[in-house]
Formats: structure tokens, sequence, C-alpha cells
């Protein structure tokens, strides 16, 4: 497979890949934009009903073997995906550009950062090794596997089209499950590449199949009882959905929802450095991220206008345009719906009486004039119980809230329906500390913006950012797409003839 096959030319319609092959489907199509001009760039197909069974289809047949594929062999494969990925990777990075806007060294970190888990997949024969007890009771010994579910399935958001995908699919397939992904069908693309790529490192037909769709793809995958599993990131609501219903279907499921992370920061705090990592948290990949830091909350009034200051001087400084243009600091939304849904919420916050220190609304970049950008909003004087504070906005909007102590702002993460993501900036150990061991949600950070969790650890949140008892990747991973199998046995000792017991063995 040559590289000029596997790249979906510009005005193409991207299709599904199912059972190895690229294939069509007229039952829809939509257009797929370059954020940055506004134009369509390409179409993508959505899957009916019978394209989405045929993908399933081709999963359930490649399983048994798939199945019974020593993990060593998964690994080896897995190896040569990790080497094609990295000789692919400015193929991917471009086209996570053109499709989702940010810039190429934001597009490059997610690359990275997905590849990351497939070399956690790589150590398949070590994760998937079972427990063994010898001796448990009177010639009795037992132990434990862990077996693969069958036909899994991702469905996966706009924002990181190639690192969420390969959260799932990589780890799924390691432990022995076939996978269906059906990924955002703003930007298909990369993630077609991938798949594609996958199948030159020697992946056996069918155990990755790729399906673009909406809600009919997503309404076939949780209604089909040959899917046993499926992973979801997205908003709550959605999450909330997908979650129900799979559960209802009697299928395993995991969904990871929406955020509204806050940032402590403390009197003591090194405001310079403070600023500077708020500015990439909250403006990072244009805001559209479910780890952004959307709210700073500033304990006392002197802390509050410093860093209002500093992030009014640096946002001044903001570069933003074209993604393909490496001196931009930040890119377009994804799409014009989305940049008047966030756009709306700035004219929310405007009315709602929030004080708007710095007003991107107005943003138009030589020669993109038609792209869908919009600059960093700053906001001041939030409160609680405004929109702008309570929703997850996805764009480029930061709120400062403005307490009296630490208690009060841990008081208000607490307090919020989200538990994602949340960070302190101080000096403190005492006062870091205690925060970490307290804050009701999922990810802490220390003087660290982002904590996104590393391969070899686990990602998710708590209260309605995550329905499901296991996070994303690293070890929960293994425990997600397993069954965990114990097998007791005893051989009595031949010609001797043994009297009934009515006790447990291993009592005796």
């Amino acid at each position: 497979m040559t590289l000029q096959a596997i790249k979906p030319e510009p005005g193409s319609t991207v299709g599904h890949y199912i059972n190895g092959e690229l294939v069509a489907d007229s039952n829809r199509v939509i257009p797929v934009f370059n954020p940055a001009t506004g134009a369509v760039s390409r179409h993508v197909a959505m899957a009916s009903q019978d394209t989405v069974g045929r993908a399933i289809a081709a999963a359930s047949e490649a399983f048994p073997a798939w199945r019974n594929t020593p993990p060593l062999k998964r690994a080896r494969i897995m190896f040569r995906f990790k080497q094609l990925l990295e000789q692919h990777a400015d193929e991917v990075i471009a086209l996570l550009t053109n499709e989702h806007g940010k810039v190429l060294d934001d597009a490059r970190g997610e690359f990275l950062r997905g590849v990351e888990v497939v070399e956690y997949a790589c150590g398949a024969p070590e994760l998937l090794k079972g427990e063994h007890t010898k001796n448990v009771g009177p010639n009795i010994d037992s132990w434990s596997e862990l077996q693969p579910l069958g036909v899994v399935a991702g469905i996966t958001p706009f924002n990181f089209p190639a690192m969420v995908p390969m959260w799932m699919y990589p780890m799924a397939i390691v432990c022995g499950n076939t996978f269906v992904l059906k990924p955002s069908e703003k930007d298909p693309s990369a993630p077609m590449l991938c798949a594609r790529l996958f199948s030159e490192a020697g992946l056996p037909d069918g155990v990755l199949n790729v399906v673009n769709g909406d809600k009919e793809a997503v309404a076939t995958l949780l209604s089909d009882p040959r899917v046993e599993a499926v992973s979801f990131v997205g908003s709550t609501a959605v999450a909330e959905y997908i979650y129900q219903t799979g559960t209802r279907n009697g299928k395993r499921v995991q969904a990871l929802g929406g955020a509204k992370n806050h940032a402590i920061v403390m009197p003591d705090a090194d405001m310079e450095n403070a600023a500077s990592a708020l500015m990439g948290a909250a403006f990072g990949s244009c805001g559209e991220r479910c780890m952004a830091i959307s709210v700073a909350v500033c304990v006392g009034e002197e802390t509050a206008n410093t860093i209002v200051g500093k992030l009014q001087q640096r946002i001044d400084e903001l570069k933003v345009g074209d993604g393909t243009d490496s001196n931009n600091d930040m890119g377009p939304l994804i799409t014009g719906e989305h940049f008047e849904k966030v756009k709306g919420y700035v004219d929310q916050g405007v009315t709602e009486g929030a004080r708007l220190v710095v007003d991107g609304r107005g943003l138009s970049v030589a020669g993109r004039e038609d792209g869908f950008f919009l600059g960093a909003c700053l906001f001041d004087q939030v409160k609680p119980g405004m929109r702008i504070y309570e929703d997850e906005i996805f764009g480029p909007v930061l709120c400062v809230v403005r307490v009296d102590s630490q208690e009060q702002a841990m008081g208000l993460i607490d307090a919020h329906e989200y538990g994602n993501g949340t960070c302190i900036f101080t000096r403190d150990g005492e006062a870091a500390r205690y925060f970490a061991d307290n804050i009701r949600v999922g990810m802490v950070g220390i003087n660290v913006p982002l904590p996104v969790p590393v391969a070899t650890h686990s990602f998710g949140g708590w209260k309605r950012s995550l329905f499901g008892d296991l996070y994303a990747y690293g070890p929960d991973s293994v425990r997600f797409y397993t069954h965990r199998k114990t097998i007791t046995q005893r051989w009595p000792s031949g010609g001797v003839r043994e009297k009934t017991q009515f006790s447990f063995p291993s009592n005796d």
C-alpha cells in the first residue's frame, strides 16, 4: 500500500473501511470543511444501517481467529503499526490541521499522545498475564484469565480525531477484540488514514473497521446484539444517552462526557508562569478540549487584578490564523455552526453582566475572511449561575471568578456538575496537598494546567463527566476490554474413593 493510495484527494468523498477495503455508501453525504477558509474540502458518506451491519459482521467473522492469535503476535503487529504511524506522522498531522483547524504544533502533540497509547498496547504479553495460586485447598489450584469480549465499538469526537480513537482501538484489539470505529463526521480523514496504516502493519481484515456516520450509525451500534461493548467520548448529554441506551441493550459502556475545568490561582503563586499556563490551557486548540481550563478562580482581589492584567497583555500578543502557519498560536473553530454557538455564549455573558475584558468577536484574519475564526475572549467578574460559568462552551473563552479563600474556591469546583480536570497554582505544599486530597475531580494538577494522564495511567473524570466504572486507556482499558475468568481445578488421586463433602473443600 503506497501513501498515494492512502491519502484522500481534495474534493473526494470519504467512505468507510470495512474488512480491509474502502467502501462507498450512497445513503447520504455531508460536507467536510477547511475551518481556516470556510470552504468545503471534501465530503463524507453517512453510513446506512446496512453498512454499519456489514462492518459489525466483518468484525464478528474476524473475531474467532483474532481471539486465538497469541498476544505476542498481536503485539508485533502493534509495533509495526507504531512504526508506520511515525513514518507517516506529517501526513496525519496535516489532515488534522486541514480538517480540525488546530495549529501544526498542537496537531503534532495530539498525534504523539495517541501514539503513546499504541506504544503501551505493545506490552500486551505482560498486560494480559493472569494470576495463579497453587494449593488454594487440598490439591486444588486456581487461576484467572483475561479473555476478550468480542466485537466492540468506539464513538469519538471531532476535537481529537486521531488521538481519541487511539485511546480505544489499539487496546481493544491487542486484548483480542475486533473493533468498529465511528469517528466524527466533521474531520474523518485522519482516522481513516490510521486504520489503513494498521492494515499495512499486518492487521487481519475485519479486525478494525471504520464507518463514518451520524445518529443512524450510532443507533445501529447501540442496538446490534453482536456489539459487546461501546466506548464514547463527547458531550455529557450524548454520553448519558449512550450509557443508558447501551447498558439497556446489555452492553458494557464507558462514556466520557463534558467538562468545566477550574484552575485555582493562590496569592503565593508564580503569577508570570500561572498566566502563561492559563493561556495555553484556555486557548490551545481554540479551547476545543475537554481538559481546557475555562475558569480561573483567583483567591483575593490582588491576585485577580494581577492575573487579569497579565492575561490581557498575553492575549494582545496571541497570533491567530491558519493552522498551517507555524507562526500562529491558535487556529479557527471547527465549523461555522460551532462558531455561532461559541459567539452566542460571549453575547450571553455580556448580557448577564460579566465584564468582557477582551472581546474576540470582531477578529478578521487577512486572506481567511471566510474562516471560522474567533479571537480569544476574557471575562472578569463571572458569577456562578451565569451560563458562561455553568456550561461547557468548548471555545476560546476564559472566565475569571474572584473569591476570598481556597475553601471557597474548592467549594465552587465541588458544587459544579462536572468533575473532569482541575489544577491549582501555588508555592504552598500544604495547600496543594489539601487540594489534591479533597477536591472532587478525577484528574488534578499541581502547577500543571492540563493534567492529562500519560498512557501508563488512565483518563477519566468524576460526577457527570463520566458514565461507567472504568476510565479510558492505561490499566483500566485492559479491564474494560476483557472478561475475567477464574478457573479452579482438582485432580483426585487415581483409585482413591472419596467421601461426599458438604463444606467448601478449601476449608479442609
